[in-house]
């Protein structure tokens, strides 16, 4: 048995690292726009990456550093015995946002270890030395770094600091709030951990992690086994399983970093608080969404298989038609059906049922709305969430995919992206 209790101040509750955020002057109105995570010693890492084929630099400095080959270890079914085997470790993450350092070739890979090559000597840095530094960018494609612009803020690190608020605020880009949550977990046997994350995300959220940069610190002394397993199992419960626009980003990243610092852990516990952490920072990605004003879960019961009932579920997620009556409030069940019907899993129109929560709105005895039914639909819709309920009929097998509408504000975000 454990206990799990919810902590303010997101990072800061995790010993045995640092970090802060600042202007470097890219964002307008001199907002956060780099930051770092420090670790006091070598953090054990596990991580997790887009799998768009142009990845950005920053991720492919990250196979440099490793001498990984991610593309391989993602488009093969047999995993990479190496990556999985050995337990990879860094004491600092370099962040920044408004710049993705992405297609830029060996050009973006340079200019980061030039970054890092400058940083070791700067005054603040001298009783620091750095092992394996990383960096996570998050912005518009295209453009190299500003590297003199970043040498220079990062002259302003407090290597000593622990301010959640400002490293999350310094990776926010369209985000209309922060995503920061803590949590501690009491063991039975007396003994305690804490995990905490921050993350971005609001647009190019689409299944396969989601368009996002998360940082998941914690103190639990954490096998590495575990760790692969349960990062992989808490990603495809909860980033994997959303989609806001359907595109996927160039600099997707999960980390998982712990200090080790903590005497207590428990493999169900922290795959427990991970699924919570996780699942939860995945719908606020959806649920800030770019102009979106409500979250929808996709939930299809009784497919024929689990593929399948997941292959629904996030076609429903990315249909634009389905998107667009829901922020229309419309209960337009033709949308879900015919979304369904052209998903290519096996389905019967006569064994389908669609419900919008506990009301009905179509099976093959009623497929026409009454005006109750009707009325009933569109009052649920109006609801900040809900579900839609589909019973394929086919199978036992069920898949719950997040989602939510899309409407005029996202149109005029991302036209005027860049400016």
């Amino acid at each position: 048995m454990f206990k799990i209790i919810s902590l303010k101040n997101g990072l800061e509750n995790v010993a045995g690292f640092s970090f802060d955020g600042l202007s470097a002057g890219f964002k307008k109105d001199g907002q956060n726009d780099l930051g770092f995570i420090k670790a006091h010693q070598n953090a054990s890492l596990w991580a997790r990456f887009t799998s768009n084929k142009f990845k950005a630099a920053p991720i492919r400095h990250f196979e440099k550093t490793f001498n990984l080959n991610l593309d391989s270890i993602q488009n093969t079914s047999q995993k990479n015995a190496d990556f999985y085997k050995n337990e990879l470790h860094t004491n600092f993450i370099l962040l920044n946002s408004k710049n993705a350092n992405a297609m830029t070739g060996k050009a973006g890979i340079d200019d980061i270890d030039e970054i890092f090559k400058a940083l070791k000597s700067l005054p603040n840095f001298n009783n620091f030395t750095l092992v394996n530094p990383l960096m996570s960018s998050t912005g518009v494609i295209g453009y190299r770094l500003d590297k003199e612009k970043i040498i220079c803020a990062a002259r302003n690190f407090n290597l000593n600091a622990q301010n959640s608020d400002a490293l999350a605020r310094a990776i926010m880009t369209t985000d209309r709030f922060k995503k920061e949550i803590a949590l501690k977990v009491e063991l039975e046997d007396g003994t305690s951990f804490n995990i905490a994350c921050i993350c971005k995300g609001a647009g190019m959220i689409n299944p396969a992690l989601a368009t996002m940069l998360c940082f998941i610190l914690t103190d639990a002394p954490i096998p590495n086994e575990d760790a692969h397993e349960l990062l992989e199992c808490a990603i495809e419960q909860s980033f994997n399983a959303i989609s806001v626009d359907g595109d996927t980003s160039t600099n997707d990243t999960i980390m998982l970093l712990s200090s080790k610092q903590a005497k207590g852990y428990d493999r169900e516990a922290f795959g427990f608080a991970l699924n919570q952490i996780c699942l939860q920072i995945a719908l606020n990605l959806v649920k800030d969404g770019e102009g979106s004003t409500k979250v929808v879960a996709f939930e299809i019961q009784n497919a024929a298989t689990k593929e399948e009932a997941k292959q629904a579920a996030l076609a429903l997620a990315n249909s634009l038609l389905v998107k667009t009556a829901l922020f229309g409030c419309d209960p337009n069940w033709g949308r879900i059906a015919s979304t369904i019907g052209a998903s290519g899993i096996n389905c019967d129109e006569n064994k389908l049922s669609i419900y919008y929560d506990d009301v009905l709105v179509y099976n093959a005895q009623n497929p026409q709305l009454d005006e109750i039914r009707e009325k009933a639909a569109h009052e649920i819709m109006l609801k900040d969430s809900y579900k839609i309920i589909c019973d394929i009929g086919t199978g036992i097998a069920c898949y719950k995919a997040y989602g939510c509408d899309l409407g005029h504000e996202y149109v005029s975000i991302n036209a005027d992206y860049r400016s």
